[in-house]
């Protein structure tokens, strides 16, 4: 299966947000390319929180060009055979957290945002992924920092969907 047959399961399976869902469901009918970041009309990206429900805490990356505290996540690559492996790949990339585990139960939600020229469009699609207990983390190469926050720290360092994001993670586990 394709990345972008996937992409367009995962998107039918999705029982939130239900105009937005189409909304990314009437981009890649619109365009076949929409899961590259190749596609100017706007693309897929994947995203995963990277959360320790143990610790009551979620690890975020100050992303090096803009600046601001987010979850990890980015591109979907050719060798990605799914959404949910693409977040999971940019997760353990950019936090170096091995062991990560997906949280069941597929995307936790959908976050599209407008992005500088010659795109125009992020249509990411979040996960939520678990850290084992000994978890430890590094700074890749996107990052200026990584660092765990606890999730009453969240709403003071992140921006809105961040926050929705973890919200709606915790309303999943």
């Amino acid at each position: 299966m394709s990345l972008y047959d996937d992409a367009v399961l995962v998107l039918k399976g999705y029982e939130d947000q239900e105009a937005l869902r189409q909304a990314y469901l009437d981009h890649l009918a619109a365009h076949p390319d929409g899961v590259w970041k190749a596609c100017h009309a706007g693309h897929l990206t994947a995203s995963a929180l990277v959360i320790d429900p143990e610790q009551g805490r979620v690890l975020l990356t100050l992303h090096k060009k803009l600046r601001m505290w987010l979850q990890t996540g980015g591109h979907c690559e050719p060798q990605d055979p799914s959404l949910e492996a693409a977040a999971l790949r940019e997760a353990t990339e950019e936090s170096g957290v091995k062991g990560l585990t997906p949280l069941p139960g597929g995307p936790v939600r959908l976050d599209r945002h407008p992005i500088p020229a010659p795109c125009h469009w992020h249509f990411d699609v979040q996960y939520a992924v678990l850290a084992p207990s000994d978890a430890t983390h590094t700074i890749s190469d996107e990052s200026l920092d990584v660092r765990w926050f606890t999730y009453a720290e969240v709403p003071t360092v992140a921006d809105e969907s961040v926050v929705r994001l973890l919200e709606a993670t915790r309303a999943r586990l």
